[in-house]
């Protein structure tokens, strides 16, 4: 078995949990637009913006929750995506990153859960702040790496 940097294990981790949201959307978004009486075949050209207002209409508002959650995951972590894998690339993958990287994953996993569970909006800023916090760390070291060597 050939060794590879440890900061592609909370790559592939994120990458994994949003495909698990991906699934969780769809498990409960479809039912609730089944409560809602939404026929998803009906909808021509709308937005999810405009499904997600119809759900909020009928009283299906946490249905959204678990979509915009999922939204979500395909902002920020897009940075972190790449620099991983430049840190990976440049050989500063393991030790110090790879921590970073995986404090990073754990605070945006505990950011899904809470917005998805109770959506309390103080203490999912407060783990996008942290994870933030985790994410520039790791730029930072990748501009070091990369354009200060």
């Amino acid at each position: 078995m050939h060794h590879h940097p440890e900061i592609l294990g909370p790559v592939v981790a994120l990458a994994a949990w949003t495909m698990l949201i991906w699934l969780w959307m769809y498990a409960t978004r479809i039912p609730a637009m089944n409560r809602a009486g939404i026929d998803g075949a009906k909808i021509v050209g709308s937005t999810g913006r405009g499904l997600r207002d119809a759900l909020v209409e009928k009283g299906e508002e946490k249905a959204s929750w678990v979509a915009d959650n999922y939204n979500h995951l395909h902002e920020a972590p897009t940075v972190f995506y790449a620099v991983a894998i430049v840190l990976a690339m440049v050989g500063q993958g393991d030790g110090l990153n790879a921590t970073l990287a995986w404090a990073y994953v754990g605070f945006r996993i505990a950011h899904s859960l809470l917005q998805i569970l109770s959506n309390r909006v103080l203490f999912r800023f407060l783990l996008f702040v942290l994870s933030t916090l985790a994410l520039m760390a790791l730029v930072v070291h990748a501009v070091i790496a990369v354009l200060l060597n």
